[in-house]
């Protein structure tokens, strides 16, 4: 089935009800679905054919749920691209993805303009505002095309959504998407998170072209109401003030949003009681900062844990075991990435690609429906993530006797020290227990006598203030001696990526230079 059919059948059953909000702006399923229709058929009138690629450079509007669509109405192949990339960023996605049209939010007109010669087989650019030279209308479009369409008939394997990695360790891949993979996670996205229907509400918060845009698909194929939230910046006020107006049921957050809200003083200025699924994922959720969300957020928190070459569908932490007090077990599991997805399979793999038995660490992997088909124009990257019929997430970790995952890091930023593998996420989990510190990242650092050393790089608690050897010690209270820090630098501010993920390639250079890592 077309992905289409989602938006399609919602508009013929809630024709009336709001589909979209976006400030003092509404559409309803109707208008939504015609909208599409008319950019589908707008699309395939400028020459574009089932199986080619668009790409989506906007700023979250209703528009660019409605080009998302459209693209699956027309056949086409959807490619989000994240609005806080750098135009050469950018530039190259469009590039690499061979995209045949570009629709764009008019922040983007002058500076994607600017690196069009990087772009030489894109064709045509379509601005939602400021049309110009080479800029072609989006409303004119609309305006001028067809509200009929019967939906493209498409093989379930067809690429419906390019999604590019956030590339922290190099170019950014293609995880190619299809309509197979997306039905399927919209089905286990009801079997284990929420069964939805058209009393819900879900708030978008996080970029549409990413995990907030995936979660739109299962709440517009139930008739919920999409709120798109106002502003370009993620403010945790607007974020409760939006909760309240709208009686918002369900939203996605990456784990830095999560620790936002928080923290926010606005959590107690506005009602959020509506609120029974705040899904967190896309990057680690240290345990101190879990337990002050469940104190501020209440029980509506679940742990997603996924990538873009398994959208959202590995494993996931159901609310139940979300547990402020309980036995030293149910504590134990908040470190968790929680139980395998109903339809997914999870194993856990050494370097020769055995099984391990529970408690052995090693490299996580997994197989189901929601698996990419393999990586756009990227062979060797494709066979060496999808090997022996398993997907090779790049993560290492453990089950334990019951199921529950246990991410441990990235392989990549696994720390080999004297010969002892060390992994950070460890060591940063004790350190956050400390009530000075507030951020941290462990890397390794060049060492002649051990390979590598442990160094902490914190930000503290405003206001606070505390020695190195001070938090070192601290560690020698809860871990052994060897995972400890060998030194600790003090920064205002960690560096991370358009996801709100942690640049430890970043930290590493500093101290590596032009030397090799060989751990």
């Amino acid at each position: 089935m077309n992905l289409a059919k989602l938006l399609t059948k919602a508009a013929s059953t809630y024709p009336d009800k709001p589909a979209l909000v976006h400030g003092s702006k509404m559409l309803t399923f109707a208008q939504f679905n015609e909208r599409a229709n008319r950019l589908a058929n707008a699309l395939l009138g400028l020459g574009l054919r089932p199986g080619d690629n668009v790409a989506v450079l906007q700023y979250n509007y209703p528009e660019t749920l409605e080009t998302i669509f459209a693209c699956f109405k027309a056949g086409c192949g959807a490619v989000p691209i994240n609005f806080r990339l750098h135009p050469k960023e950018c530039a190259y996605i469009i590039d690499h993805s061979q995209a045949r049209a570009v629709v764009l939010s008019p922040e983007f007109n002058r500076p994607i303009m600017d690196v069009r010669r990087e772009m030489p087989d894109a064709e045509h650019f379509i601005t939602l505002e400021g049309a110009e030279g080479e800029l072609l209308d989006y409303e004119s479009l609309l305006a001028a095309a067809s509200p009929e369409l019967e939906d493209a008939r498409v093989d379930p394997d067809q690429l419906a959504w390019l999604f590019y990695t956030s590339g922290t360790t190099g170019q950014p891949k293609g995880a190619m998407l299809t309509h197979r993979n997306l039905l399927a996670m919209t089905m286990n996205f009801y079997a284990d998170i929420s069964p939805l229907g058209p009393e819900d509400a879900i708030l978008h918060g996080a970029p549409l072209s990413h995990g907030s845009g995936l979660y739109a698909l299962p709440n517009i194929a139930k008739g919920a109401l999409n709120v798109i939230l106002e502003g370009k910046t993620f403010d945790p006020e607007m974020v409760f003030k939006t909760i309240e107006r709208h009686r918002i049921t369900n939203m996605f957050a990456a784990p830095t949003m999560v620790k936002r809200l928080a923290e926010s003083p606005a959590a107690d200025k506005y009602d959020h009681s509506s609120l029974r699924c705040l899904n967190y994922g896309g990057a680690p959720m240290y345990v101190e900062d879990l337990k002050q969300a469940m104190r501020t957020l209440g029980p509506c928190l679940v742990q997603l844990y996924g990538q873009g070459e398994a959208p959202m569908t590995i494993t996931y932490l159901p609310k139940r075991d979300h547990k402020l007090e309980g036995t030293p077990e149910q504590m134990r599991r908040l470190a968790s990435a929680g139980i395998t997805r109903t339809d997914v399979e999870v194993a856990v793999l050494d370097h020769e690609d055995r099984p391990l038995p529970p408690g052995r660490t090693g490299e996580i992997v997994t197989r189901s429906e929601q698996v990419m088909k393999g990586y756009w124009r990227n062979p060797r990257a494709t066979a060496a993530a999808l090997r022996n019929g398993w997907l090779h997430t790049g993560d290492v970790g453990l089950l334990d006797e019951n199921g529950y995952l246990f991410i441990m890091d990235r392989s990549k930023d696994m720390i080999i020290s004297g010969g002892e593998n060390i992994y950070p996420r460890e060591v940063e989990e004790v350190l956050l227990r400390h009530p000075a510190v507030r951020e941290v990242a462990v890397i390794g650092v060049p060492d002649s006598q051990w390979g590598e050393a442990m160094k902490a790089i914190v930000t503290l608690v405003h206001g606070q203030a505390i020695s190195g050897e001070e938090l070192v010690a601290f560690c020698k209270d809860h871990i052994a001696s060897y995972k400890k820090p060998k030194s600790v630098d003090f920064v205002d501010e960690l560096p991370k990526n358009n996801y709100g993920k942690i640049l430890k390639k970043d930290l590493r250079a500093k101290y590596w230079g032009n030397q090799d890592r060989k751990g």
